[in-house]
């Protein structure tokens, strides 16, 4: 497969999750900032957002150091120099998209195009401002949609792997930074606090973040018990049947990146490797003991450096 194709289908998948991520923190964040709290609170978790996505200095360049709930979700879902935004994310799936058109099933080619005209659509005729939460759960179900139509028509080649991998490489990076960025946010728990009304708090604050990544009913089945953070963490990075969690991530792409190396000793399949095996034998109490907050930032440096191995061995050098 010549890599300009592959890296346009790698990142077609890649901006069509990031696109769904985002819905994903923004509905969870939208319906948290309903529940009754303190102002600083709710301030805190839309600067949150900015810090998971990285966004905060674009964010202060274009609106100063106040933050403002109404001008983060503009900022994050329909402001078009905002590369993350959710408009530029499925604009650019889009173009990749077309860019290697007859490479993609019909359905696929029309289902990410028609996400693109119906989101512009939906936009001017003001019906994110109307109901912002069946906004996102709209972007969710495209993403859904979109990754349906691939599995269900296209022939498990080289194309549908690289797909695969870029869907992948980018929940997983999503998940730790969602990780990283909550889990600061409350440090009662790690404190040893128990008042009434922080553990209220806290039990809405650790459900947001398993309903963000579907994972409120998982955990219920998994563990049976209430919600403890310790076992959120857990859930969200070891656990290999949680489809969002870390090792769950690094699985398919191990599985997707031995479809498409014919080289046993390639430093990308090597990277992979040894980053899913650290994972796979990694203990939840071990890594809180030796710092959640290191460990995720660790591993967010060795995705991206992930990232820029397989772009260089299989794509075009990584310019996005």
């Amino acid at each position: 497969m010549l890599s300009r194709t592959a890296d346009h289908l790698f990142w077609m998948s890649r901006y069509t999750e990031r696109a769904e991520n985002t819905a994903r923190m923004l509905d969870v964040n939208y319906q948290t900032s309903l529940l009754p709290q303190s102002a600083s609170e709710a301030l805190a978790g839309w600067e949150g957002l900015l810090s998971i996505s990285e966004l905060k200095p674009a964010y202060t360049a274009k609106y100063g150091e106040a933050i403002s709930p109404r001008n983060v979700m503009d900022f994050m879902v329909r402001d078009e120099k905002n590369a993350s935004s959710i408009v530029s994310c499925l604009k650019n799936a889009r173009e990749n998209a077309r860019a290697v058109r007859g490479t993609l099933t019909t359905e696929v080619w029309e289902t990410e195009n028609q996400t693109y005209l119906e989101v512009m659509r939906m936009l001017r005729s003001g019906d994110f401002e109307r109901d912002p939460g069946q906004f996102f759960e709209w972007v969710k179900f495209r993403s859904h949609l979109s990754r349906g139509v691939t599995a269900g028509t296209m022939l498990q080649d080289e194309a549908f792997h690289f797909l695969r991998l870029g869907t992948f490489l980018e929940r997983a990076d999503n998940t730790a930074r969602l990780v990283d960025v909550k889990f600061h946010a409350v440090k009662n728990d790690f404190l040893g606090v128990t008042h009434a009304k922080d553990q209220e708090f806290d039990f809405y604050h650790w459900s947001a973040i398993l309903r963000s990544v579907s994972g409120f009913e998982v955990y219920r089945k998994v563990y049976r018990d209430v919600i403890k953070p310790e076992r959120v963490a857990e859930l969200l990075i070891l656990r290999p049947d949680m489809p969002r969690s870390l090792l769950g991530c690094l699985n398919e792409v191990m599985s997707n990146l031995a479809m498409v190396t014919s080289d046993p000793s390639s430093e990308t399949l090597r990277r992979a490797g040894k980053l899913r095996s650290d994972l796979q034998y990694a203990r939840i109490d071990e890594i809180l003991a030796n710092g959640l907050h290191a460990f995720l930032t660790q591993f967010l440096d060795r995705v991206n450096e992930l990232g820029a191995h397989l772009s260089r061995e299989f794509l075009v050098p990584a310019t996005h």
